[in-house]
């Protein structure tokens, strides 16, 4: 099991930063990967960014260039920084863990905060 925590949402205006902290319950280099994806009301949940065990980071295309993830593997935690914010990053974000344990691999997710771009 892993249980995440996340922190850091909130209000924040168009041009602005937030950022986002997971605290996992585990050592990040017992974890194939951990991620951050978004929800937005009506749509679908995708994939913002992805680091694994390597520190190989995959971005969405829509935040290239404005978000950047990185990990603190001292403190088990891993943020997105998030900068130049749009309307459009309006969403629940989830902090999300890949374990693999004897062949398999498990999807954990953290309970989501909301983070909102408005004037």
């Amino acid at each position: 099991q892993v249980e995440l925590v996340e922190s850091g949402g909130g209000l924040a205006q168009p041009g602005g930063s937030l950022r986002l902290s997971c605290v996992a319950s585990r050592s990040l280099s017992s974890l194939k990967a951990m991620g951050w994806y978004r929800q937005a009301p009506g749509q679908q949940r995708e994939l913002v960014a992805v680091i694994n065990s390597g520190e190989t980071i995959t971005y969405t295309d829509s935040v290239k260039g404005r978000f950047t993830v990185s990990r603190d593997n001292a403190k088990n935690t891993v943020h997105l920084q998030m900068n130049s914010l749009k309307s459009a990053d309006t969403a629940v974000y989830y902090c999300s863990a890949i374990r693999r344990l004897l062949g398999r691999e498990y999807t954990y997710w953290g309970q989501g905060i909301q983070v909102t771009v408005s004037s």
